[in-house]
C-alpha cells in the first residue's frame, strides 16, 4: 500500500512541476480582469519598481525656426526607485501628461537607459500626484508575445481601520 501512495505522490508532484515553474506575475493582483485573454500566457518581460523619489518637471520650449512659432509646455513626473522582481533592470519612469492628443502613446521600456516612459492624459495629473504624496507607489510594465503591453502605477493594498 505504501508503494502505491508513494507512486501517486510522485505522479502528482511531476504534474505540478510545470505549473510551479511558470513565473508568476508579481503584483498580478493589481491587474484588471483580462476579459479579452490578452494576458493568458506569462509575460516575456516584467519590470517592477518601488518608487522611492519623484520630481515634477514643467517645461517650456519655443522652436524659433518654425512659423507660426509653436510654444509647448510639457509636464512630466520623473520617478526613481528600486527594482523588485528578479531580472528587472528598470531605474526610472518618466510619466508624461498630454492635454492635446486624441489618443495616448503606448508605454515604452528602453533597456539601454533602463527607463520606462508612460503617457497619461493631463486629467490624471492630480491623481498621480496624490498617489505619490500619500502612499507607497509601484510601477509595473509587462509585455507579452502577442504584442500586448500593460503598464501602471499602483499602491499596495491599503487596510483602513474602522
Amino acid at each position: 500500500m505504501s508503494l502505491l501512495i508513494r507512486s501517486c505522490a510522485v505522479l502528482l508532484l511531476s504534474f505540478s512541476l510545470p505549473l510551479a515553474a511558470a513565473p508568476a506575475v508579481m503584483h498580478g493582483q493589481f491587474l484588471p480582469p483580462d476579459d479579452l485573454t490578452l494576458r493568458d500566457t506569462s509575460p516575456e518581460q516584467q519590470q517592477l519598481l518601488q518608487v522611492t523619489e519623484y520630481s515634477v518637471v514643467v517645461g517650456s520650449q519655443r522652436q524659433s525656426n518654425q512659423q507660426p512659432i509653436p510654444v509647448t509646455s510639457p509636464v512630466l513626473i520623473r520617478l526613481k526607485g528600486k527594482p523588485l522582481n528578479k531580472g528587472a533592470t528598470i531605474s526610472q519612469v518618466l510619466v508624461n501628461f498630454d492635454g492635446e492628443s486624441k489618443s495616448l502613446k503606448k508605454p515604452i521600456y528602453d533597456a539601454t537607459t533602463r527607463t520606462l516612459t508612460l503617457f497619461y492624459p493631463m486629467a490624471q495629473y492630480r491623481v498621480v500626484l496624490d498617489l505619490l504624496r500619500n502612499d507607497t507607489v509601484y510601477c509595473q510594465f509587462l509585455s507579452y508575445a502577442n504584442g500586448h503591453i500593460w503598464a501602471d502605477l499602483h499602491t499596495g493594498a491599503v487596510k483602513r481601520g474602522r
